[in-house]
């Protein structure tokens, strides 16, 4: 019959393109429909005669007495919601008469549902339990909506409980995400909401709640319910088998144990713990997996992190309603109940991250291995060619640099979650969580420095490359002391803390690296000089060139310099000094001929004024030969 889906399906509908009002009229043409089909509608212009309760033959009959039932009792709901929403936006709120017309509006369509329900009930009428069990649960829950505008606040809980603990048996039997929103979204918070009128304390979970105010259930109902999940009546709760153990009482954090005073905290908690075991179970089982099959295994327990968090901010933002200040020990211990969340939170996100970068958090260079179609294809072709092993492992150095920057994204992204878990509270003043954090922040910059340092270097920038590298080493020695711990060798999920084995490993790969990097800018430099070198001294022949090594290769159309030329050259400059006073070159006996001759003119005779007498020329001397550095011979 699936009462619950008639009905949900029908509000989504009608409310997805309109409001309480247009739901309201297109019920009441849907009756109208429904009253034709079954003939039994009134005739235009015929006599009203009043209309007989529905039977179990009916039903058994014809299903649409049930949805005849049904939209009756919604159409009720609708007018009751739709003046409430008109109400609503008053500053004085919901008047004494307005708000008589809507209880009498919910209590009507109440009326109507349990009369369903009875008639489901019976054996002539062919209902499954299943079908028992949702009509028994819309009637509590149009009759927990009554009384709650009624203010009643005990018998609303006693109401909303039996729709909660039906509708939770059944989200475990039939798997069906209806039940699920309906508990999240109308039920636990109107429960939440009464409980708190009724002066019950906000620590006690819902599911006890409802659990205690179920109890004055009848029999029959717990029958219908233990055959779809007996542990609902134990525990209350749809996860009730996860939910076995208790949630906890305490919070421990860095060394700091705090009591959990709210119950969405200490299941939320309870349900982050549960996950982790699982994440850790299927890693161990699993074996080797591929990185996204990795990073979504992650998803779980994210999401019950996450609720965690949420729960905790809460629970803050109702203290902070109620005036609480900050020196209470409450609000203390949701402070760090809500830095320990929201660490454990960030914690797996990075280990998603580094699940998505691979094995040694990307310091091998590995750009991942080939798809199953390639693989597929290799293994067809390895008999036929072997040359085929290798195809899709190497890339072109376009793809190569696109799966650097897809890293660098991720690296990224870890940074900037270590840094967000510094500026929550408490952090700051806990050194030595700060000096794990600050290694960490270096540790995985070292690891972005190495991947854009590859992409350099692939892309031809052998200096760029050289300097990321040796900023890269200089980051991963300083967060060296800072890391602590060791791997076991167990698979074990990935999360914030790195060792200092990782690190270790990464400065071993760094220094191969620099060396690395230092050849391929020696080498570019070489390189880079001997192109200048054939550029400037294309002329100059090898054998002037013989101190140089021929990185460009060696010109053999320009050996020696052909035909010779008389150029001066530096051998043996002393003996060659010593030999110039004795060898005679012909152009340097000329040269003397012609001085000597000039210095033998007649000199004129000087008179001698105090004597008067002519004196004779005294002989010149003669020039002394000097060598090429000055020394006289």
């Amino acid at each position: 019959m699936d009462i619950t889906k008639f009905v949900v399906s029908h509000r989504e509908k009608a409310l997805l393109y309109g409001d309480y009002s247009t739901y309201h009229t297109s019920l009441s043409k849907k009756i109208l429909n429904c009253r034709k089909k079954l003939n039994i509608a009134t005739k235009k212009r015929g006599t009203f005669h009043p209309r007989n309760q529905v039977t179990a033959e009916q039903v058994a009959e014809d299903h649409d007495y049930i949805h005849l039932q049904l939209l009756t009792a919604e159409r009720t709901w609708a007018d009751a919601m739709a003046v409430k929403a008109a109400h609503s936006v008053e500053t004085k709120g919901i008047g004494g008469k307005t708000r008589s017309h809507i209880v009498s509006r919910l209590e009507k369509g109440a009326r109507t549902a349990e009369q369903l329900a009875e008639v489901l009930t019976q054996t002539a009428s062919g209902a499954s339990s299943v079908d028992i069990l949702e009509a028994r649960a819309y009637a509590a829950l149009l009759r927990g909506a009554a009384l709650f505008e009624k203010q009643h606040w005990e018998p609303c809980l006693k109401s909303y409980s039996v729709a909660r603990i039906i509708y939770s048996a059944l989200s475990t039997s039939a798997k069906n995400d209806i039940f699920k929103d309906l508990l999240s979204e109308t039920i636990d918070p109107s429960i939440r909401y009464a409980a708190y009128q009724a002066q019950i304390p906000r620590t006690q979970p819902i599911a006890e709640i409802a659990l205690k105010y179920f109890q004055h259930a009848g029999p029959e109902l717990v029958a219908h319910i233990e055959k779809q999940n007996p542990a609902v009546l134990q525990h209350g709760d749809a996860d009730a088998k996860q939910g076995a153990g208790g949630a906890p009482a305490t919070l421990t954090w860095r060394g700091r144990e705090v009591k959990i005073e709210d119950a969405a905290i200490a299941i939320a908690w309870a349900a982050v713990g549960a996950e982790k075991a699982k994440l850790a179970d299927k890693l161990s089982s699993a074996g080797s997996l591929a990185p996204r099959e990795l990073a979504g295994a992650y998803d779980d327990i994210l999401v019950t992190s996450q609720d965690a968090v949420d729960a905790t901010k809460q629970a803050i933002d109702e203290l902070k309603s109620e005036g609480v200040p900050q020196s209470d020990s409450r609000m203390q211990s949701l402070q760090i109940t809500r830095t320990a969340v929201n660490y454990e939170m960030i914690s797996w996100r990075i280990g998603r991250n580094r699940a998505l970068i691979g094995q040694d958090d990307g310091a091998r260079l590995d750009f991942g291995a080939p798809s199953k179609e390639k693989k597929k294809q290799e293994q067809e072709q390895e008999q036929a060619e072997e040359a085929l092993e290798q195809k899709g492992r190497d890339l072109t150095p376009g793809r190569q640099i696109a799966k650097l920057k897809e890293k660098v994204v991720l690296y990224d992204g870890i940074l900037q979650s270590v840094e967000s878990i510094k500026e929550l509270p408490g952090v700051a003043n806990d050194q030595e969580l700060s000096a794990q954090l600050e290694a960490t922040s270096q540790y995985f910059t070292a690891l972005k420095c190495l991947a854009i340092s590859r992409s350099h270097a692939i892309a031809g920038n052998t200096v760029n490359a050289l300097a990321l590298v040796k900023h890269a080493l200089d980051q991963c020695t300083a967060a060296l002391p800072a890391l602590s711990g060791s791997d076991d060798g167990k698979p074990a999920p990935r999360n914030i803390q790195v060792t200092n084995q990782h690190a270790r490993l990464l400065r071993d790969i760094l220094d191969g690296e620099l060396q690395r990097s230092r050849a391929l800018v020696e080498i570019h430099s070489l390189n880079k000089s001997a192109s200048a070198s054939q550029t400037g001294g294309a002329g100059k022949p090898l054998s002037s060139q013989l101190f140089n090594y021929p990185t460009g290769g060696v010109d053999l159309n320009n050996i020696v310099t052909y035909p010779p030329q008389l150029e001066p050259i530096p051998v043996k400059p002393l003996f060659l000094d010593v030999a110039w006073n004795y060898i005679e070159y012909p152009a340097k006996q000329q040269q003397q001929q012609q001085q000597q001759q000039q210095q033998q003119r007649p000199a004129a005779a000087v008179q001698d004024k105090s004597k008067g007498t002519e004196k004779e020329p005294e002989p010149e001397a003669k020039p002394q030969k000097r060598g090429w550095f000055g020394f006289g011979r």
